[in-house]
């Protein structure tokens, strides 16, 4: 894990660009106007990139399944929604890996 990586401004950072492209698929999903399959696969690299970045520790439970799952039908509602999650979920998963890091580096 790359503690470096996963720091809260540089999360937030992140989840900030995911919050964008996360509206624009929504839009895209509601108005059925074509857009979704490529936004979804720029959100596929962003998260990819943000696994990359923090190691695979990051990943939540079944991560690897669940983004293959998103990869294979990326214009599909359900793989928007999964996606969604997923990055909830390593939201909460990094901070409680910052805080481990802390608390291990201070009982040292």
């Amino acid at each position: 894990m790359n503690i470096e990586a996963i720091t809260k401004e540089k999360i937030d950072a992140w989840f900030t660009e995911w919050q964008e492209l996360e509206g624009k698929i929504h839009i895209a999903h509601d108005t059925r106007n074509g857009e979704a399959k490529g936004l979804m696969e720029a959100a596929i690299v962003l998260f990819a990139r943000l696994v990359e970045e923090g190691g695979d520790e990051v990943l939540p439970i079944n991560g690897v399944e669940r983004l293959a799952f998103i990869k294979a039908k990326p214009g599909q509602y359900a793989c928007y929604r999964q996606l969604g999650e997923l990055f909830k979920e390593t939201k909460k998963r990094t901070a409680r890996l910052r805080l481990q890091a802390t608390k291990n580096n201070s009982n040292r």
